[in-house]
This record gives C-alpha cells, structure tokens and sequence, in this order.
C-alpha cells in the first residue's frame, strides 16, 4: 500500500508539468485552431527565464582589500554577488529564492514572447492545413532552440531551489501512518501544489470573466461572436499570450527538478501532445485529466516489480494508452465531434 501511495506521489509533479503545458496547447487549438509544436519551446524558454534570472542577480561585482594582500603583496580580489553589493542581506535572500522569484520575469517575458510570434507568425496559417502549421511551428521550436544553445550553451545548468524547500515531507504523519512511513520531496509537493493552482485560476479566468466567457463563445463559433462586433482575433491573441505563459511558468518551476538544457523543450513536447490527444483534442478538462493519468502511470510503470515483468514498459506506457484509448474512445476522453475530423 505505501509504495502504491508513494508512486502516485511520484507522478503528480510530472503529471503536473504535462497538464500545464498540455493546456496551453489546448487554448491555442481551441482558441486559434493552430497545432502549435513550438509549444515545447515555450516551456524551455520559461526554464531559462529562471536561468537568465539568476545569472544577473548572481554577477559578481569586484572590490579590492588593501588590508589584505596576496603572497605576491597585492590587494586581494573581494567578489560579491551584484545582489549583494546592492542590497545587502536582502540580496542574499533574492538569490536563495531566484527560482520562484524568477516567475516576476517569466510572465511578461512569456507574454510578449507569445503574443510577438502570435502576431508574427501563427496568424499568417490560421487557414492554412493543420500539417503545414506543424512545419512551421516546429521549425520555429528549433530555432528558438538553437538560439537558446548559441546563448546559454549546450551543457544543462542546475538552479538550486531554496534551503527550506530540500529534504522531504513526512507525508505519511499528514495521513495517519506514522513516521517517516511515506515521505515526499518539498519541491516536487510544492510543485504540484503550484500546478493546481495554475490549473485553477485559468479554469476560473475563463469561467468567471466577462473576457473568458467571450473566449468561450467564441472557441465554439468565431463566426457568431465576431459579428456581435466584438474584436474575437485580439483577445484570441491575448489567450494565445496566456498559454505563452502558462507553459513558461511550468517551465521556470520544473528547474530545480531537471537541470534546464536547449532540449527540453522537446523532451516534453511529444508526450504533451499525447496527452492532448488522449484527453481529446480542443478540451481543457480532458488535457488536465490527461496530464495527470499519464505522469501516474509513467510513475508506476517505473516500479522495478512491473518493469521485471515487462521490461521497458516504462519507455511506452504513455503512449501505449493513448493507443488504448483512442482505439476504445477515437476523439480522446473528452474529444467533441467534429474537431480534426474533417
């Protein structure tokens, strides 16, 4: 039983990070009707956000110490991280929070970003056929890629979360089991926790607004909105900004947990899109839900038990079930009729 629980725990961070970026894949199917594969970008991009924030906050500024000479008589070299030098003590605490600080960068970067390839690109194959907005979106994921390796290198590069955040939660107390019966990384529960909450307010953005609710009418027919006399392609733009962001967001959280390198963004683009498809391609619910069976059962089919039963089950689980369910359910678990069909 516990180590049911602990692989369940074990998938809801990694769950998490398929959900988000899941749905920021479906906002812009469902909004823009684009197959956007540079969508994986977007989540390296908001990775190295959390990067670029700290390598400014950590540049060292140099002073030298005449009291305090080398062997060779010379004044000694006093670094001091610019946070530092600036601020002080508070600039030591920007640097022991730069990860979760960094969403301050994130979100406008991620904005202007999204918006600027909305408008420079994407709009241009709104008519075209959904294979060629696969062409040039994943061409334009690997410029992105390329120019985030010509920037920051091909090596991944580690971003430490906060001291109060390492070690693991004695999840297993919270439960009723006792002492160190089931424990749990802080990061990936606060990760987790941070998912869910992303989740909740784009759920609660489109479901309680005036603004989502015309985003909403409008996924189900542009045509009918548009001629109300409201401006459908400028908030269609915005909505593409906002899944700009959420994929950067996810991004920016998941450093601590997997170093950040120019190939993640690929690394998670596959998977998501299987579980925009497995979730059915243009709903929200069913990429969320998604997200969230799929990092599950990744998490249990790297059991050690199941993968001496069937060797290498871990490497194709996911999308040995997206076979399973569309075999079972052709549109995915929440698919409409109709969407991709045609």
């Amino acid at each position: 039983m516990n180590a049911i629980l602990a692989q369940l725990l074990n998938g809801l961070d990694k769950g998490g990070a398929y959900a988000l970026i899941a749905l920021g894949l479906t906002l812009v199917f469902g909004t823009l009707g684009v197959v956007n594969f540079a969508h994986g970008a977007l989540f390296m991009l908001g990775a190295f956000c959390a990067v670029a924030f700290r390598q400014l906050i950590t540049l060292e500024t140099v002073t030298l110490d005449p009291e305090k000479l080398s062997p060779w008589g010379a004044p000694l070299e006093i670094r001091t991280p610019l946070a530092q030098s600036w601020f002080g003590d508070f600039g030591g605490v920007l640097i022991e929070y730069s990860v979760p600080l960094s969403i301050l960068l994130a979100i406008p970067v991620m904005a202007i970003i999204g918006i600027a390839m909305e408008r420079g690109i994407i709009k241009h194959f709104y008519k075209r056929s959904h294979a060629e907005q696969i062409l040039v979106t994943f061409g334009l994921a690997i410029v992105l890629q390329e120019l985030v390796k010509a920037i920051f290198g091909a090596n991944p590069i580690s971003q430490p979360m906060p001291s109060v955040l390492r070690g693991a939660a004695d999840v297993g107390v919270w439960l009723g089991m006792g002492p160190n019966v089931l424990t749990y990384p802080w990061w990936r529960l606060t990760y987790f926790l941070f998912a869910t909450a992303i989740i909740g307010a784009v759920f609660a953005f489109l479901r309680f607004t005036t603004f989502g609710l015309v985003v909403r009418a409008g996924m189900a027919d542009r045509e009918t909105v548009g001629l109300l006399g409201i401006n459908i392609a400028r908030r269609f733009t915005i909505m593409f900004g906002l899944a700009a962001v959420v994929a950067g967001l996810a991004g920016v959280m998941y450093t601590p947990l997997v170093p950040p390198n120019y190939h993640l963004g690929m690394d998670f683009l596959v998977l998501s899109f299987v579980v925009v498809v497995v979730g059915g391609m243009g709903s929200l619910p069913g990429a969320v839900a998604a997200g969230f069976l799929l990092g599950i059962l990744q998490s249990f089919a790297s059991m050690t038990e199941i993968k001496s039963i069937l060797p290498g089950i871990d490497q194709i689980i996911v999308y040995l079930t997206a076979v399973i369910v569309l075999l079972v359910r052709p549109r995915g678990l929440f698919g409409r009729r109709g969407v991709m069909e045609s």
